[in-house]
């Protein structure tokens, strides 16, 4: 995660509910199948109530911004 509020490599934003040692102890205690990737890593921060999603995305790549969807969690 990037100090700007950004989560690296999806470009979501997110609020910080904790402080950022909470959050990489949080992290490094996770068994290793919950860290397979960042979209899991992610998952389990907002159960833990660690993170806010805020539902914005921010991209580099402002091409494909047209077939971009905002996940408004409703499946």
């Amino acid at each position: 995660m990037s100090s700007d509020g950004n989560i690296k490599f999806g470009g979501m934003k997110f609020e910080q509910k904790v402080s950022t040692r909470k959050i990489n102890k949080f992290v490094d205690d996770l068994p290793e199948e919950k860290k397979q990737s960042m979209f899991q890593v992610v998952n389990e921060l907002v159960d833990a109530g660690m993170i806010k999603l805020l539902n914005q995305v921010t991209t580099i790549d402002d091409e494909m911004v047209e077939w971009q969807e905002t996940n408004t969690g409703d499946e």
